[in-house]
C-alpha cells in the first residue's frame, strides 16, 4: 500500500510539474509574441515614417528638377524666338539686296544692250578699215617685191634666219651665264671631295696573262714531268684544268690557262712535285688537292687582309674566300683585288665627304665585283649575281642595292649606289689602270674626233691625251664666242648619247682670228 501510495504520489507530482511546465512555456511564448508583435510594429511605424519623409523629398526633388527644367526651357525658347527674330531680319535684308540688285542688273542690261549696238557699228567700220588695210598691204607688198626683188616668202626666210641665230646667240649667252654660276656653285665642292680621293688612294696595278712560266733545274725533268707515254702531264691537267706546255724553252715549263687561280694551284703543285721527285699520277692527284686546299684557305686570309686594309670587319668567310680569289682575276688587264680595294677606299672617302655612312660605302666598294668570281655554272650578269650572293650571306640592303645597280642593272636606292657607280668608272678610267687594244683605241680617236667634225663651223678636230680629250678648232666667221660655249655642250651631249668611253672626256672649243700681213 505504502508503495502505491508513493507511486500516485510520483504520478499525480509528474502531472502537475508537466501541467506548470506546460503553463509556463504557453506564457513564455505568448510573452515573446507580444514583444514580436511590439517591435514589429514600432520597425512598421519607423518604416512608414521614412516612406513619408522620402516621399516629401521625392516630391520636392520632382519640384526642383521640373522647375529647372521649366527654367531651361523657357531660356531655349527664348534663344530661338531671338534667332528667329535674327533670321527675319537677315531675310528682310537680304531680300531688300535682292530688289536692288535685280534694278542693277537691269540697269545693266539697258546699258549692255546699248553697247552692243554701238559696238556692232564700230566692228562694221572696222571691217571696212581691214578691208581697205588688206588691199593697201597687198599692193605694198607688190612695190617691195618689185624693189628687192624677193618674194614674200624669202623675205620671211630670211627674216626667220636672221631671227633663229639672234635667239640662238642669246639664249647660248643666257645658258653661259648660268653655267657659270653653277660652276661657282659646285666646282669647290666637287673637286675638293674627286680629287682627295684619287690623291688619297694609290695602290698598284698588275697586268695578269693567261701564262704562268715555272722554272726547272734541268731539261731531263721535262721527260719525268710528262711520264711514260704522257700519263704524268694527263693526269696533271685533268687534276688541275691547266694546259702544261713542255716545248723546246730551255729549263722552263709553260702553265696555261684563263684562270688565274687554277693556273696557281698548278704551278705551286708542280714545283712541290718537283721538289719531292716523285710524279706519279696517285701523287700528283694528291699533292694538287691539298695545294688548292691550302690556297682556298689562303683566299680567306687575303680577304681578311684587304678588310683590315679598308677598316672593315663582320664579313661571312665565303664572301672572303671569293674577295680572295679576286688576286687571280683580271678586268681589261687590271687586277680585280687591287681594283676593288681601291673602289672602296673611293667610296669611303667620298661618303665621308657627304656625311653618309663610310663603312657601307667600303663595303659595297669592296664587293661590288664579287660576282665575277662566282662559279661560271651561274647565268647572269655579275652585278646581280654579286647583289643575289651578298643578299644570301644578309649584307646591309644598302650594300647590296649598291652591288647590284652599280651597272644599273635595277634601280639605284641610295647615294652609296651612285659613289660606287662613279668610284668604278674612275678607278678603270685612270690612265695605265686598263689595256685596251691598239686597234679599239685607234678606232674610238677617230670615231671621237670624226663626231666633233660633224658639227657645222668646225673646221678641224684633235683627240689628246688617250682619248680623254678632244680639242675642236671653229671657223670664227660662223662661231662666235657664245656659240662656241654652246658647241662644246653640243659636242658633249653627242659624245654621251653615242659613244661607250671609260671615265671623262674634256671638250674645248678653239676660237681665234688671226690677221697676217708681210713687211717687204
Amino acid at each position: 500500500m505504502e508503495l502505491l501510495v508513493m507511486i500516485v504520489i510520483g504520478v499525480a507530482g509528474l502531472a502537475l510539474g508537466v501541467a506548470i511546465g506546460w503553463r509556463l512555456r504557453i506564457r513564455k511564448e505568448s510573452n515573446i509574441t507580444q514583444s514580436a508583435e511590439i517591435r514589429a510594429k514600432k520597425i512598421i511605424d519607423d518604416a512608414e515614417k521614412e516612406a513619408s519623409t522620402l516621399k516629401r523629398e521625392k516630391v520636392l526633388e520632382a519640384k526642383d528638377e521640373w522647375y529647372k527644367k521649366k527654367q531651361d526651357f523657357d531660356a531655349d525658347a527664348a534663344r530661338q524666338r531671338n534667332k528667329l527674330q535674327t533670321q527675319e531680319k537677315q531675310l528682310l535684308s537680304r531680300e531688300q539686296n535682292l530688289d536692288r540688285k535685280l534694278e542693277l542688273f537691269l540697269k545693266k542690261e539697258k546699258n549692255v544692250q546699248e553697247i552692243e549696238g554701238t559696238l556692232k557699228k564700230k566692228i562694221a567700220k572696222v571691217e571696212q578699215r581691214e578691208q581697205q588695210l588688206e588691199s593697201i598691204v597687198s599692193e605694198q607688198n607688190n612695190r617691195l617685191e618689185r624693189i628687192s626683188s624677193m618674194t614674200i616668202d624669202e623675205a620671211k626666210k630670211m627674216l626667220f634666219d636672221n631671227l633663229i641665230n639672234e635667239v640662238k646667240a642669246e639664249a647660248a649667252q643666257h645658258l653661259r651665264e648660268i653655267r657659270d654660276q653653277t660652276r661657282i656653285d659646285a666646282k669647290r665642292e666637287s673637286q675638293k671631295i674627286t680629287v682627295q680621293a684619287i690623291q688619297r688612294t694609290a695602290v698598284d696595278h698588275s697586268v695578269e696573262t693567261t701564262v704562268s712560266v715555272l722554272n726547272i733545274q734541268s731539261d731531263e725533268m721535262k721527260g719525268r714531268i710528262i711520264g711514260k707515254e704522257g700519263r704524268n702531264i694527263r693526269a696533271f691537267e685533268a687534276a688541275t684544268g691547266v694546259d702544261v706546255i713542255v716545248d723546246d724553252t730551255p729549263e722552263a715549263v709553260i702553265l696555261s690557262a684563263f684562270d688565274g687561280f687554277r693556273r696557281e694551284v698548278a704551278k705551286v703543285a708542280l714545283d712541290r712535285l718537283i721538289s719531292d721527285g716523285r710524279i706519279h699520277p696517285a701523287r700528283i692527284e694528291e699533292v694538287v688537292g691539298k695545294v688548292r686546299e691550302e690556297l682556298e684557305e689562303e683566299n680567306v686570309k687575303i680577304g681578311e687582309n684587304a678588310l683590315i686594309e679598308l677598316g672593315l670587319h663582320g664579313v661571312h668567310n665565303d664572301l672572303l674566300r671569293l674577295v680572295g680569289k679576286m688576286k687571280y682575276r683580271s678586268s681589261y688587264g687590271q687586277n680585280m683585288l687591287q681594283h676593288s680595294i681601291e673602289v672602296g677606299f673611293l667610296t669611303g672617302f667620298m661618303a665621308a665627304e657627304l656625311g653618309l655612312d663610310a663603312a657601307h660605302a667600303k663595303r659595297a666598294g669592296l664587293l661590288h665585283d664579287i660576282g665575277k668570281v662566282v662559279d661560271r655554272n651561274v647565268e647572269g650578269p655579275h652585278a646581280l649575281i654579286g647583289y643575289e650572293l651578298v643578299k644570301k650571306y644578309n649584307e646591309h640592303p644598302a650594300v647590296a642595292n649598291a652591288i647590284g645597280s652599280h651597272h644599273e642593272d635595277i634601280p639605284m636606292e641610295t647615294p652609296i649606289a651612285a659613289l660606287v657607280q662613279a668610284a668604278d668608272a674612275i678607278s678603270g678610267a685612270r690612265p695605265g689602270a686598263r689595256r685596251e687594244s691598239v686597234e679599239a683605241y685607234v678606232k674610238r680617236l677617230e670615231k671621237l674626233e670624226d663626231m666633233a667634225r660633224s658639227f657645222k663651223g668646225v673646221s678641224n678636230s684633235y683627240a689628246i691625251q688617250a682619248g680623254r680629250e678632244i680639242r675642236v678648232v671653229v671657223e670664227p666667221d660662223k662661231i662666235d664666242d657664245v656659240l662656241a660655249d654652246q658647241l662644246s655642250h653640243d659636242i658633249v651631249a653627242k659624245i654621251q648619247k653615242e659613244m661607250e668611253y671609260p671615265g671623262q672626256i674634256k671638250v674645248t672649243v678653239i676660237r681665234e682670228v688671226r690677221s697676217v700681213a708681210f713687211a717687204k
